[in-house]
C-alpha cells in the first residue's frame, strides 16, 4: 500500500462541514442533551419512514431492548430471530427474560423468510415457551419478506418487531409496484434502527423505534427514560393525584411518578444533531451507495461463479449498507483468513457478517447445538468488502483488483 492509496475499511462514517455546522450549534446552545434538537430528529425520521412516531435512544441495542420491553416479553415468551445476525437482536430478548428461538436463513441472501420462520416458531412450542414475538432483520440493506412474515405473525397472533439496523433508507415494494420505506410498521408493530457509524447514516452512536400505536410508543419512551411519567398519559391518570396535582388540576412541575422500572437509553442532543443532519441527505447517500453495488456487480461478474454477489430480492429497493460477497473458497488455495490478510496487505479491510449467533458458546450451552444449514453455509463463504459513500468509483476496482490478487 503506498502513501498515495489511504486504507479502505469495510465501512466508515461520512462526515461534511454541515455535519460539523450542526454539531457545533448544539455546543453552542443550552441544551447538550434532553433538548429540543432529540425532538427535532425524532420528528423529521418519522416523517422520512412514515410512521406516526419516532423515539430516539442511544443505539440499535437500546432500541431491541426498548421494543422487547414495551411489548412486554419475559420469563417463558420467546422471540423467533434469524440466527444470522448482530449478537444484539438475541441477547436483547434474553435481557427480557425471554428465551430465544434461532430461525435458518436463505443461504444466498442472508434473510429469513417464511418456511425457516415457520420451523423455529414449531420448535419453540415443541420446548414448552410462549412465542410472542417475530423479529426479521434486514440484512445489508435488503429488507426480508416483510408481507409474507407479517401474514405468517397474523395467523399464529405473535407480534412482529422489524430489526432494520442495516436498511435505513430501504423501500419495500408491494405487489403493485408502490413503495413504502422501511419503518412505516405497516407489517410490524415496531422498527428498530441503528445509527452506528459505518450505517448508511450516523449519530456516532444512535438508534431509534418507530411506530403506529400511540400506547406503545409511549411505553416506548417512558422505557427509554426510567420509566418516569410526568404528565399523565391518554387514559390513565397519576397513581398519587393529591402529590402529582396543584389546587387546580394541574400537574405538579416537580412532580413525576415510575410505574415499571425503565432504562437510561436517551440519546444525546449532540448525536442527534449529527444524525438529524445526516438524515437531511439521505437519499444522496443511499444512491451512492446503490451505485457503488452496481459497480460491484459490474466488476465482480467476470469472478462468477468463484465470487458472487448477494442474491438479490424482488421485494425492496434497498439501501445498501454492506457489499457482502460470497466466495466459493473451495475452488481457491486460500481459505478466509488468508484472504482477508492478503487484502489487508493491499490496503483493503474486510468483515464477515456474521458468525452464526446459535454457534455462540452462550447459546450452545443454554440450548446445545442447533441445525441450521442456510445460515452455516452462508457465513462459511460470506465476506464484507468495503462500502461507504464516500469512496470513490477507483476504489472498486482497487478492492476487486486486490480481492483476485488474494485469491489466487
Amino acid at each position: 500500500m503506498s502513501a498515495l492509496s489511504p486504507f479502505l475499511p469495510y465501512g466508515r462514517q461520512s462526515v461534511e462541514d454541515e455535519d460539523i455546522a450542526a454539531v457545533t450549534a448544539v455546543l453552542r446552545g443550552d441544551w447538550l442533551t434532553q433538548g429540543p434538537t432529540v425532538t427535532a430528529f425524532e420528528t423529521a425520521l418519522a416523517t422520512r419512514v412514515g410512521a406516526l412516531e419516532a423515539v430516539a435512544c442511544a443505539n440499535g441495542t437500546a432500541a431491541l431492548r426498548l421494543a422487547y420491553a414495551a411489548l412486554g416479553l419475559g420469563p417463558g415468551d420467546a422471540v423467533v430471530v434469524p440466527s444470522n445476525t448482530f449478537l444484539a437482536t438475541a441477547s436483547a430478548a434474553r435481557h427480557a427474560g425471554a428465551e430465544v428461538a434461532f430461525a435458518d436463513v436463505d443461504p444466498d441472501t442472508g434473510l429469513m423468510r417464511v418456511a425457516e420462520a415457520e420451523a423455529a416458531i414449531a420448535r419453540a412450542r415443541r420446548a414448552g415457551w410462549r412465542v410472542r414475538a417475530l423479529c426479521p432483520v434486514h440484512y445489508a440493506g435488503q429488507s426480508a419478506p416483510m408481507a409474507d412474515l407479517g401474514a405468517l405473525a397474523a395467523a399464529e397472533e405473535i407480534v412482529v418487531v422489524e430489526d432494520a439496523c442495516h436498511a435505513v433508507g430501504t423501500l419495500d415494494v408491494d405487489e403493485t409496484g408502490k413503495t413504502v420505506p422501511v419503518g412505516a410498521c405497516r407489517h410490524s408493530a415496531l422498527t428498530v434502527f441503528s445509527f452506528h457509524p459505518v450505517k448508511t447514516i450516523a449519530a456516532g452512536e444512535g438508534g431509534a423505534v418507530t411506530g403506529n400505536d400511540p400506547a406503545l410508543m409511549a411505553r416506548v419512551r417512558r422505557l427509554a427514560n426510567h420509566g418516569m411519567m410526568r404528565v399523565p398519559e391518554a387514559g390513565q391518570g397519576f397513581a398519587d393525584p393529591v402529590a402529582a396535582l396543584d389546587a387546580d388540576g394541574a400537574p405538579n412541575p416537580w412532580y413525576y411518578e415510575m410505574d415499571e422500572p425503565g432504562f437510561n437509553h436517551r440519546l444525546s442532543d449532540l448525536h442527534a444533531a449529527l444524525a438529524l443532519s445526516q438524515l437531511g441527505r439521505l437519499d444522496r447517500l443511499v444512491e451512492r451507495r446503490q451505485a457503488l453495488m452496481t459497480r460491484y456487480a459490474e466488476r465482480l461478474a467476470p469472478l462468477a461463479p468463484q465470487v458472487l454477489p448477494l442474491a438479490l430480492v424482488p421485494w425492496c429497493r434497498p439501501a445498501w449498507h454492506l457489499c457482502a460477497v460470497r466466495i466459493d473458497f473451495s475452488m481457491t488455495r486460500r481459505d478466509r483468513a488468508q484472504v482477508m490478510t492478503g487484502l489487508r496487505s493491499a490496503g483493503v479491510g474486510s468483515q464477515v457478517h456474521y458468525i452464526p449467533v446459535h454457534r455462540q458458546p452462550y447459546w450452545r450451552a443454554r440450548y446445545g447445538d442447533r441445525d441450521l444449514p442456510g445460515a452455516m453455509t452462508h457465513y462459511r463463504r460470506t465476506l464484507s468488502l468495503p462500502l461507504f459513500s464516500a469512496m470513490a468509483d477507483d476504489d472498486v476496482e482497487r478492492v476487486v483488483t486486490a480481492l483476485v490478487a488474494a485469491l489466487s
